[in-house]
């Protein structure tokens, strides 16, 4: 490259971007070698399989519009207006003197479950139609297969049949089917057709054989190619981009959705069990929550309730880790608190859901449970009492569950939280009830700057090791600040993430979950960044932050080792980070090395108590520029490259990339 044009490129980089790119031209590598010693015979203690993992929410769309694959929004017209998502394009505005047809919201009269059907008036067939508009449109896919169901009850008159058809913008149709209607009662239908071709923001037309009136009820559409082929079930590749972690627990339905802006409109998850279409509906706390982001048709259907987050985590090998509010509302909203004395219900609640989870089919839960289609349990071994809350009120309500819960089921490891901030005097007394209380895990949370990350790498290394066990529960490198819109996933805060995690791992004795937050964002449905996944209606992809996470969860070990320079943990010194484990089952040595610098770094690996085999593999993941960002267009600019390199008996010489991440594995005589 010549240097005008070199110099032409820098002019279009910030000074941040530009680092990288002028390291890899001049930068030499590191004048002073770096010399580490490892030892496999020298064990510091086990590293659990949950040490990496999944953390959950429904924010950003992740549960409506992503991960449960339906593609109808509002399909049993139970949103605070009912007719969200539905277009009736051939009325007024106003709902007058419509010549073509009309609809109306009934109620069936239930107080929970799905409480109301819309009624079809159909006057002219050939100029009525309703339209679903989807989560940002439908995501259709040529050839593919979609499964629609609903539920009808004709009425007065001669309505002999629903047609319904996907169509793209034009109103032409992608595929469709026409639906006869056999009895005036209700009746559950179906039909099954493929689409023509493909469309990113179909939408779905329905329209009517004769007049009269109809009822309708959970009309619902989804791909026949879901998730282990179950019908309405999971998005096939968001699962599969979870599956690619080997996530080792997760944790579920939140976050704040657990407490809810009020207690009312808290997560109950009783009512997320139990047949689909009798699951009762509720607004997303996240709807409103930021001005910069709102939502107001944000929604759960809880077609992905507590029953399929246990089947996921079975599906993933991942061990279950449900949250339960504790009889308050998110703090930073209402604050709404439970007397302690009515606090029986929210405590009966943790002691059904062990049963409903653990419980044999002879149990009430159990047989619940059962009912559903899994008469195993899900051997549930963690639960969640509250997600971010602080203060007295938390620790006297979480002592209340802490005494029940030991009495009945002492099995259970239980998670009590630190609050929301990293340091400071809510978060000290946190921990100084936790420990009072004798909960198993204390869950922190952090979200802060990338250099926060980098020089807190060492966070643990004196944490009292006579108390709780710690779950870094929720935690992500915000490149301009905290819940900004501006967020990016960009390869400096990934970085600055690994280089936290040799932390974590270097702690392995204490830390024993860990899990990025949040997981998952709807490209048009976003509310918070930076995210783990992105998707839209047909694609999705890993972030830089994402590859970092599937390096360390699969090159996770079973054994901690120490590994330093002259006796002390690389943990910062010229921009250098590293952690090792013994992998047991496979015979091998795996080490961690970060280089944050702008520069190749020079390092020889002394392994001493054991003998090197022959080869070892690196994986290396690196971004062009600080900035460096995957997408749409480009989902794997920055994904790890795999190379093999012969080895010594006893030393490795590695020559770490600028701004760079190496796992190695060696093999192990």
């Amino acid at each position: 490259m010549h240097l005008n044009k070199v110099l032409m490129n820098l002019r279009s980089l910030s000074a941040q971007g530009a680092w990288l790119l002028l390291s890899g031209l001049w930068a030499p590598a590191g004048a002073q070698e770096m010399v580490l010693q490892v030892d496999p015979g020298h064990i510091r203690s086990e590293v659990q399989p949950t040490m990496f993992g999944i953390f959950f929410e429904d924010i950003n769309f992740a549960a409506d519009g992503g991960l449960y694959a339906e593609l109808v929004k509002n399909r049993s017209f139970e949103f605070t207006l009912p007719k969200t998502g539905w277009l009736e394009p051939h009325s007024n505005p106003y709902g007058f003197n419509r010549e073509s047809g009309s609809s109306s919201v009934l109620k069936y009269g239930a107080e929970d479950g799905n409480q109301t059907y819309l009624r079809v008036q159909v006057q002219k067939p050939e100029g009525y139609e309703l339209i679903n508009e989807g989560f940002r449109g439908m995501g259709i896919r040529a050839g593919a297969d979609y499964r629609l169901s609903l539920r009808a009850a004709r009425g007065d008159g001669a309505v002999r049949a629903i047609v319904v058809n996907l169509v793209d913008s034009t109103g032409t149709s992608l595929g469709g089917s026409r639906i006869a209607l056999d009895t005036q009662g209700w009746k559950d239908y179906q039909a099954t057709f493929s689409a023509s071709r493909t469309e990113p923001r179909a939408q779905l037309r329905i329209t009517f054989e004769g007049t009269g009136s109809v009822d309708l009820d959970m009309v619902s559409l989804f791909p026949a190619d879901t998730w282990k082929g179950r019908p309405n079930g999971l998005r096939k590749d968001l699962v599969q981009l979870l599956y690619d972690l080997k996530p080792g627990f997760l944790r579920f339905p939140g976050g704040c959705i657990v407490e809810g802006r009020t207690l009312a409109r808290r997560y109950q998850w009783k009512k997320t069990v139990g047949p689909v279409a009798d699951r009762t509906a509720l607004i997303n706390r996240w709807n409103t929550e930021f001005a910069h982001r709102p939502a107001p048709d944000y929604f759960q259907s809880f077609g992905l309730g507590f029953f399929e987050y246990f089947q996921l985590a079975e599906d993933l090998g991942a061990a279950p880790l449900p949250i339960l509010g504790c009889g308050m509302a998110c703090q930073f909203n209402t604050a709404e608190l439970v007397p302690l004395d009515q606090l029986d219900p929210y405590i009966q609640d943790a002691l059904d859901l062990i049963e409903f989870a653990n419980g044999s089919t002879a149990t009430p839960w159990g047989r619940v449970r059962a009912e559903m289609g899994h008469p195993e349990p899900f051997h549930m071994k963690y639960l969640g009492i509250g997600n971010e809350q602080w203060g007295p009120e938390y620790a006297e309500r979480l002592a209340l569950f802490t005494r029940a819960l030991r009495q009945a089921h002492p099995e259970i490891e239980l998670v009590g939280s630190s609050g929301p901030f990293a340091a400071g005097d809510f978060f000290e007394y946190g921990w100084e009830k936790m420990k009072e209380l004798g909960v198993d895990l204390v869950d922190e949370h952090y979200y802060m700057s990338a250099e926060w990350f980098r020089k807190n790498a060492g966070r643990y290394d004196s944490y009292d090791r006579k108390g709780p066990k710690v779950f870094a529960g929720e935690y992500a490198a915000q490149s301009v600040r905290t819940a900004s819109p501006e967020n990016k996933n960009n390869w400096e805060c990934a970085l600055a993430e690994a280089a936290f995690i040799t932390g974590l791992e270097r702690n392995a004795d204490l830390v024993t979950m860990t899990s990025y937050a949040p997981l998952m964002a709807h490209a048009e449905g976003w509310q918070w960044t930076p995210d783990l996944i992105w998707f839209n209606n047909l694609e999705s992809y890993g972030t830089a932050n994402y590859y970092v996470q599937k390096l360390f969860a699969n090159n996770s070990g079973t054994h901690l080792l120490e590994i330093g320079s002259e006796g002390k943990p690389l943990s910062g010194q010229q921009g250098l980070y590293a952690s090792a484990e013994l992998d047991r089952k496979a015979g091998q040595l795996i080490v961690k090395l970060v280089n944050t610098e702008p520069r190749a770094r020079d390092l020889k690996l002394e392994v001493t108590g054991g003998k090197l085999g022959r080869k070892a593999q690196l994986s290396i993941l690196r971004g062009e520029a600080p900035d460096a960002l995957n997408s749409f267009e480009a989902p794997t600019a920055v994904s790890p490259v795999e190379e093999t390199m012969n080895l010594g008996r006893s030393e490795i010489r590695l020559s770490l990339s600028p701004g760079s991440l190496t796992v190695l594995r060696a093999d192990l005589r």
